[in-house]
Formats: structure tokens, C-alpha cells, sequence
């Protein structure tokens, strides 16, 4: 089996037998599975949640008195500043009763000069205060067409069909509220698993390490078979934590109405970001295994894996803080193609749709080329580093063997 001459199954079979080692392992822990059950509550909760306060219902309730015409222009008003209004036709003393005891955001009333007055128990909402200003506007303009000779009805028709011609020279990209917020959720969800497993490696490299289990597993494997069949076994434990979260959390989404899109796009989400999860996971998961051998107590983790683990959380920030205001930034557009960011942005700008198809092969060719470099340098600093017990070993060290 250690043979240099050994056939592959020689060679790759213990690095099966330590991945089904670790995966009984984590999966027999109780702590393993509390927290990939309290994270699918959690996703779950949430899409709920979203679901109770969108409601469906207006953004804003307001009286009137007077004519239906003056219902219909709050209406209009209300749509022009992004305001869904719900009107109602009341009298002035019940529309003010009513403004009182907070069954209406605001009474409007319309005087024989075209002066809009407007009732609120406190203080008027940003939104209908924008709504109601516009209406103001709008009467406004009325009288003064009105003194003008001409026809306010005319004059607002003209003005509605008045549009600029607009000649694009790339077509449009859209991007829905829908879109923005699963680009969102699945950034969360590939952080969260890439932060979470990825310390579960480098903290299981330690914990043999300093228990001198290590040394025991050393004399039947080989120190990269070790080290391989750690990243697997973990590796496949969280894609199947992966699965469960973000399809329990699709399926919840899509059952409720929260989501508006396609089963078929979302599915094509839940796909990439598995897809991602793995391409990412092994990465960063041979990284933190290097990084685990460098130190022989628990105490000392952080310090290692906090590099890398900064570039997980900086693709994360990148993309949730700047994607969903700026989805077409040429930045961002680039770093994704990079095997540091692509695991964080990636997922994030194919579930806001519109990543043109060589992008999504560059991005994968790129990462994919990157692991067989990786794999090398983390199994030779991984195997000169695991035996050595104390001090924290330099890595410029860790390239020279014992």
C-alpha cells in the first residue's frame, strides 16, 4: 500500500477508509446535527417570516373627502413616488376619527381653491408625505391650466405619453427584488458552510495532532491519504448539509410565494451553489488542513486559519454589500472569476441571473486548475508539519522535511 509501484486503488482506498472514519465520526456527533437542523429551521423561519411581513397587502391607507376623482389622483400619486395607497371614501369628522385611532395614515382633503390638506395622528410617513406632495403638485398644475383657457384631462394625457427615445447599445439587464434577495441567501449559505467546515478540518488536524492519534494513523497511511481522506469525508458530510439547508429552504420558498421566480431557475440556483460549495470547499478545505498542522493546541487555530479565513469573508462582504446596489459592478464582475472570490461571489451573481456562460467556465476552469496546486503544496507542508509537536512551525519550514 505504500509501495511507490502500488496500483490505484492501493494508493486511494485509505483515503476512503479515513473519509468514512470522519464522516461516522461527525455524523454520530450530536453537536453536527443540531447545528445543520437549527440552520434549516433557521432558513426555513425566515422564508416564513418574509412571507408574514411582505403580507401582500398597500403599503399606506388614506382617506378622502369629496369626489372619486380625488381617490383616483391619490391613487396615481402614490404610484408615480413607488406607493401602493389603499383609499377610502369617508366624511371629514369620521375620516379624522378614524386617523385617530390609527385605521388611516392620513385624510386628504381637496378645498374649492385646489389647496390639498392633509390630516395625520402625529407626523406623516416619508413615503405618503411623497405621495401626498406629488398630489399637491399635481392639483397645482390643474389650476393653473384651468386660468390657462385649456384642459387638465388633455394636458395630462400629453404629458403621460411624453417619452424620451432610448437607443441601447448592449441590451438591458434586470435584475427582480427576487433575484437580489436568493443572490443574498445563497452568499449567506456558501460563507456560513465554507467558514464552518472549513474550521471543522483545520480543528480535527489539530485535535490528532495533539492527542498523537496522528502518529497511530502515520504508521497504516500515508500522511496525504490522511490528510485527503479528512478534506473528503468533511467534505461530503457538508455538501449533504449543503443539499438539505439551501433545498429545504428553495422548496419552503417557492411553496409559500415568497419567491416568484421559476422552480426551474431556482433549482438551477440550488445547483450552482452545490456546485460552488464543493469547488470551494476543497480549496479552502486543503488550505486549512496545511494550516491545522502547523499548530499542536486548539488555542493556537485561529491564529493559522484567520488568512484564509479572511478571504472567505471578504468575497462574502464584497459580494452582499455591493452586489445587490451595483449588480453589473465591473470589479466584482472580475474578482469572481478568481479561485479566491469565485467560491463567495460567484454563487451570488448567478442567482441575480445574467452571467454570460464563458464567465461561468472561466470561473470554474480557473479553480479547478488551481486544486492540483493546491493539493500539492498543502500535502507537502501537511506532511512535514503534522509530527512536529510544540512550537507553532513556520511554514517556510513546513517545506522541508524532517
Amino acid at each position: 500500500m505504500t509501495g511507490t509501484s502500488s496500483a490505484a486503488p492501493g494508493r486511494f482506498g485509505p483515503v476512503w477508509l479515513v473519509a468514512t472514519r470522519e464522516i461516522r465520526t461527525r455524523w454520530e456527533s450530536k453537536a453536527w446535527r443540531l447545528i445543520t437542523l437549527v440552520t434549516l429551521i433557521a432558513v426555513v423561519g425566515f422564508v416564513v417570516v418574509m412571507k408574514l411581513v411582505s403580507g401582500g397587502g398597500p403599503d399606506a391607507t388614506v382617506g378622502y373627502v369629496g369626489g372619486q376623482a380625488v381617490g383616483q389622483q391619490i391613487t396615481a400619486s402614490g404610484k408615480a413616488t413607488g406607493l401602493e395607497v389603499e383609499t377610502r371614501k369617508v366624511s371629514a369628522d369620521a375620516g379624522r376619527q378614524q386617523v385617530r385611532d390609527g385605521d388611516l395614515d392620513a385624510l386628504v382633503r381637496i378645498d374649492p381653491r385646489g389647496v390639498v390638506h392633509v390630516t395625520a395622528k402625529r407626523e406623516l410617513g416619508s413615503d405618503v408625505e411623497a405621495a401626498v406632495t406629488a398630489l399637491a403638485q399635481q392639483t397645482a398644475i390643474h389650476e393653473q391650466v384651468t386660468k390657462l383657457g385649456g384642459d387638465p384631462a388633455t394636458f395630462e394625457r400629453a404629458v403621460a405619453a411624453a417619452h424620451p427615445q432610448v437607443t441601447n447599445l448592449e441590451p438591458p439587464r434586470t435584475f427582480s427584488p427576487d433575484q437580489l434577495a436568493l443572490g443574498v441567501i445563497a452568499g449567506v449559505l456558501i460563507y456560513l458552510s465554507l467558514m464552518m467546515n472549513g474550521q471543522i478540518v483545520a480543528q480535527g488536524v489539530v485535535e490528532e495532532k495533539s492527542s498523537r492519534v496522528v502518529e497511530l494513523l502515520l504508521a497504516a497511511v500515508r500522511p496525504w491519504q490522511l490528510m485527503a481522506g479528512k478534506v473528503l469525508g468533511i467534505g461530503l458530510l457538508g455538501l449533504a448539509q449543503m443539499v438539505v439547508i439551501a433545498g429545504g429552504g428553495a422548496i419552503a420558498a417557492v411553496a409559500t410565494g415568497v419567491l416568484t421566480i421559476s422552480i426551474a431557475a431556482t433549482a438551477s440556483v440550488v445547483v450552482w451553489l452545490v456546485v460552488w460549495f464543493v469547488l470551494g470547499f476543497f480549496a479552502y478545505a486543503l488550505v486549512f488542513a496545511a494550516a491545522g498542522a502547523l499548530v499542536s493546541r486548539q488555542e493556537d487555530v485561529g491564529g493559522v486559519v484567520m488568512p484564509p479565513l479572511m478571504l472567505v469573508i471578504l468575497g462574502y462582504v464584497i459580494g452582499v454589500s455591493v452586489l445587490p446596489s451595483d449588480p453589473a459592478n465591473g470589479v466584482v464582475r472580475v474578482l469572481s472569476w478568481l479561485p479566491v472570490f469565485s467560491p463567495t461571489l460567484m454563487p451570488i451573481r448567478v442567482a441575480m441571473g445574467g452571467v454570460p456562460a464563458w464567465e461561468l467556465v472561466l470561473a470554474v476552469a480557473l479553480i479547478v486548475l488551481a486544486i492540483p496546486g493546491l493539493i500539492w503544496v498543502a500535502a507537502r507542508i501537511y506532511s512535514n508539519a503534522v509530527l512536529r509537536t510544540g512550537a507553532r512551525v513556520k511554514v517556510r519550514d513546513a517545506f522541508r522535511p524532517l
